[in-house]
Parts: C-alpha cells; structure tokens; sequence
C-alpha cells in the first residue's frame, strides 16, 4: 500500500542529488509532450528538437515525454520553471494556433494514457503529499488540434509543420524572458 510516508520517501530517493548536482542543474526546463509515431501528436517533440538546435548558450534543459500527468510530474520536479510543448484538443480554437497558458488558465493535458492523470491532478496530488519542488511557474505552449491522432505516422500533417517555427519562437521567447529575469536580479 502507498502511503504518503513511503511516496515522499521514494520522491526523495529519486530526486536526492549532491550539493554540486543541484548547483549544476539549470532553473528552466522545456518538455516537448507527445508520440513520436502518431504524427500531428508528436508536434512537442519536434519542437524541442528544433529548440535543441537554436539553443546553445542558454540555461535551459529539453526533454522529451511520451505521456503527460505523473510522468511529467516527475520530470519538472526541481526546476523554477516549466515550459510544456504539447498538441492540445480543442473544439474552441482553429485548428493549427499556438497559444500560451499558464497552468492556471489551463484546464487539461491531454494524456493518451487512461490509467494517467492529468497534469493538474498530479501537481495537487504531489502538493498534498508534501512536496516543495514543484516549479513555481508552469507555462503550456499549446498547438491548438481538432483532433489528435491516432493513426500510425512518423510525419507532421503540412498544417502542423508549418506551426513549428511558431511554437519554437514563443517557447524561445519564454526562455528569454526567464534568463533577462536572472539578469536583471
């Protein structure tokens, strides 16, 4: 049985690093959310691979995810901040906008997992529990899908490529703008 004593325990485990460990590890993080063989679904992973090309003298680190909720929970934990990039389902909004969120203003993750949680669900969960190292600030750059896929593709339909540059500029722009923060403190 998980209880809050065993799960803290094992966040602290997992997350122990030495004093120079944590000295070392950059303050913002960029997760680009998706499945890689799901076409349009993978728009965050090619980001962040585009991002992985462009950044080169900033803080920042970039990683990959498959799925959303606990597992990217675990991911961000330590960073001041996190950047998701992720194909977001909406019935509102014209298919192929990039916009930006913060976790306030947004409601859901899209997992493709049924046994996950949603982001959201995940960070209260983690908070009641006890834990202190949730970002302090969560941003979602979101590309706005009718419908994310579900057939096998390696490819970004030509509508969604074309929305890359734009998610990798205002991805950028959040970067930035938490490195001139740094700056001028």
């Amino acid at each position: 049985m998980i209880t809050r004593k065993n799960y803290t325990k094992h966040l602290d485990e997992i997350y122990k690093k030495s004093d120079d460990e944590n000295m070392e590890k950059t303050k913002t993080i960029v997760v680009g959310v998706g499945n890689k063989i799901l076409g349009d679904d993978g728009v965050g992973i090619h980001v962040v691979n585009q991002l992985r090309k462009q950044v080169k003298n900033l803080d920042v680190t970039l990683e990959e995810a498959a799925t959303g909720g606990l597992n990217l929970l675990d991911i961000i934990v330590g960073y001041d901040k996190a950047i998701i990039v992720d194909a977001v389902k909406s019935d509102n909004e014209e298919h192929g906008v990039v916009k930006r969120f913060s976790l306030d203003n947004f409601n859901t993750m899209h997992s493709c997992n049924p046994h996950d949680v949603s982001l959201i669900e995940a960070i209260d969960m983690a908070k009641k529990i006890g834990e202190t190292r949730i970002p302090r600030e969560i941003v979602v750059i979101g590309i706005m899908m009718r419908n994310i896929p579900s057939e096998f593709s390696e490819r970004l339909s030509d509508e969604i490529a074309m929305t890359v540059p734009k998610a990798v500029e205002m991805t950028l722009n959040e970067i930035k703008k938490d490195n001139m923060r740094k700056i001028s403190s």
